[in-house]
């Protein structure tokens, strides 16, 4: 059996939000784990719909960037935009 190739094996201190609120349409229960791997963005995990995405301010800009990455329609995307907003 070959070797296994790590491309990195780093272990790091991270701090993590735990937040739920409702929306107009649905319920959001999210973790945040901010840590000094992604460049000052945050790794924001969706845990009742089991999506993540890497997001900074300007992923909030990116139009259809939280719709994609968290399969929201547009309404529901605009709720979570303006709670990251306050946060990220």
């Amino acid at each position: 059996m070959n070797e296994r190739f790590f491309l990195y094996d780093d272990t790091e201190d991270t701090k993590t939000r735990f937040i739920s609120f409702v929306g107009e349409n649905q319920r959001f229960d999210l973790a945040i784990v901010q840590s000094n791997r992604h460049y000052g963005k945050q790794l924001v995990l969706d845990m009742q719909g089991s999506r993540f995405a890497i997001i900074g301010p300007d992923d909030l800009e990116e139009e259809g960037y939280l719709e994609f990455a968290f399969q929201l329609n547009e309404a529901d995307a605009a709720e979570l935009r303006s709670f990251l907003t306050e946060i990220v």
